[in-house]
C-alpha cells in the first residue's frame, strides 16, 4: 500500500501529459488520472507560441505537432473593411528561439501524441475514466480518490500534480479561493471549411480583425479558419441562431452563398487565480491554477510552462533536494501568470473592443509605430510570444 515513490497527476490534458512526460525524461513514474474516458475532441487551444514549441522539442514531439499544423511566421492588427493592417514579423526573434513562428493547430491534435510518448516509456501509468472526488494527504503522501468503472480507487504519491482545468476538483478539495472576476459578455467561436485566404490576400495565419460591426480574431488551420466574435455593441448575449452566425461571417466577407460551419460555441470569459500555486504536497498547474481570456494564445501555453517548470522541480525532489523548491515553483510562476499572461489577455481584449473609430486609428497609429521601430517590435514579440515572461521566472531564486 506504500509502494508511492511517484507523482500522481490529475487531468490528462496537454498540462497534466507534459508533466508526466518531462518527469518520465528524468526517470520520475507518475500514475495519471482522467476522468474523461477518451481524449476529448473540442474547441480549445490553438496557438502554440516560439518557446512552447522548444519545450515540445525537447520532449520529441514538436516535429508531429507541426506537421499537423500551419507554421505562421507574422501575426497581424487588421480591419477587414478598409485593409488597413499592422504586421510583426517574428523572424526577428529568431536569435532567441529555434522557432521563431507560432504553430496554429488544435490542441486535439497535440494529445494523441501526447498520449503516446507517455505510453512508449514505461513510467506513466494511465488511467482513463478515474474520476476523482477528493483529495488527502499528511506529512509524507497525498492520496487522490477516485471512482473508476463504478468502483472506488485511491491512488497515492509522494505528491500531487492539479492540472484538472479551471473546474478543478483538487483545487476545490483544498478549499483554494479562485480569485478574480468573470467578464460580462461571452465569446463566441465559429470554424469553417470557406478559404478566406483565397478571397482576402492580406489575410496570414494569425489576425486579429476589427470590421465596421464586429471585432474578434481568424486563425487559418490546416483545412479550416477559427473565427472568433465578441459581442457587438450594446447587444447582450446572444443564441448561436443560423441567422446570428450568418450575419457575423459575412461581416468578415460579404458573398451571395451562405457560410458552411463545421463546430460553433459560445463560452464565458474569466480572469482569476489561485493566491499559492502550493498546499503541502499538493501543487497546481495550468487552468486549474490560473484562467484568462483566450486573446493572444497565452493559456495553454501557460499552461505547459507551469508543467516543465513544475516537473523540473519536482524531479530535483525526488533526487534528494528540498521540496522548498515547490515554493520557487510558486515564486517563479504566479508572478509571470499576474504580470504577463493576465494582464495581456487582458489588454488584448480590452484593445480589440474598441468601437470608435477614432480609437481604433489611434491604435492603429501606435502599432504602426512599435512595428516600424526593430528594437520595440523585437521587445514587444519577446513579450507577446512569452520568452520575457519565462526569463523573469527564471530570475527569481
Amino acid at each position: 500500500m506504500r509502494d508511492w515513490n511517484c507523482v500522481v497527476i490529475v487531468g490528462a490534458g496537454p498540462v497534466g501529459l507534459i508533466s508526466a512526460v518531462c518527469l518520465a525524461q528524468s526517470g520520475i513514474p507518475s500514475i495519471l488520472l482522467e476522468a474523461s474516458p477518451t481524449t476529448p475532441r473540442d474547441l480549445r487551444a490553438s496557438t502554440v507560441h516560439p518557446p512552447t514549441l522548444d519545450m515540445l522539442d525537447e520532449i520529441g514531439v514538436a516535429d508531429d505537432y507541426i506537421k499537423l499544423g500551419i507554421i505562421t511566421e507574422c501575426w497581424q492588427l487588421i480591419h477587414l473593411r478598409t485593409r488597413e493592417r499592422v504586421r510583426f514579423d517574428l523572424s526577428a526573434i529568431k536569435d532567441h528561439t529555434r522557432h521563431p513562428y507560432r504553430l496554429q493547430c488544435e490542441q486535439y491534435n497535440l494529445m494523441p501524441i501526447l498520449f503516446e510518448r507517455a505510453r512508449v516509456c514505461g513510467l506513466v501509468d494511465i488511467h482513463l475514466g478515474a474520476e476523482v472526488t477528493e483529495i488527502t494527504q499528511d506529512e509524507d503522501w497525498v492520496v487522490a480518490h477516485a471512482t473508476q468503472d463504478g468502483e472506488p480507487r485511491a491512488f497515492g504519491g509522494r505528491y500531487l500534480v492539479g492540472a484538472d482545468g479551471a473546474h478543478s476538483i483538487v483545487r476545490r478539495s483544498l478549499g483554494l479561493p479562485f480569485e478574480g472576476f468573470t467578464y460580462d459578455h461571452s465569446t463566441t467561436l465559429i470554424t469553417t471549411p470557406f478559404r478566406f485566404e483565397n478571397e482576402i490576400p492580406e489575410l496570414v495565419g494569425a489576425n486579429y480583425t476589427w470590421t465596421p460591426l464586429d471585432a474578434g480574431s481568424m486563425f487559418r488551420l490546416r483545412d479550416e479558419w477559427r473565427c472568433t466574435f465578441y459581442p457587438r455593441p450594446g447587444e447582450a448575449d446572444v443564441e448561436l441562431t443560423d441567422d446570428v452566425i450568418e450575419s457575423r461571417m459575412q461581416g468578415i466577407l460579404t458573398r451571395p452563398a451562405p457560410y458552411s460551419v463545421r463546430e460553433k460555441r459560445t463560452y464565458k470569459i474569466h480572469q482569476r487565480i489561485v493566491p499559492d500555486y502550493r498546499q503541502g504536497r499538493i501543487v497546481l498547474a495550468g487552468d486549474a491554477a490560473h484562467v484568462t481570456p483566450p486573446t493572444g494564445g497565452l493559456g495553454m501555453n501557460g499552461g505547459i510552462h507551469d508543467a516543465v517548470n513544475l516537473a523540473d522541480k519536482l524531479a530535483r525532489i525526488f533526487k534528494g533536494e528540498s521540496d522548498g523548491l515547490l515554493d520557487l515553483y510558486t515564486r517563479q510562476r504566479r508572478p509571470v501568470a499576474v504580470a504577463e499572461i493576465l494582464a495581456q489577455s487582458h489588454q488584448n481584449r480590452i484593445r480589440m473592443q474598441l468601437w470608435d473609430p477614432e480609437q481604433r486609428k489611434e491604435v492603429m497609429t501606435h502599432m504602426r509605430g512599435i512595428a516600424a521601430d526593430p528594437e520595440r517590435s523585437k521587445q514587444m514579440l519577446l513579450r507577446t510570444s512569452m520568452i520575457e515572461g519565462l526569463r523573469q521566472a527564471a530570475a527569481v531564486q
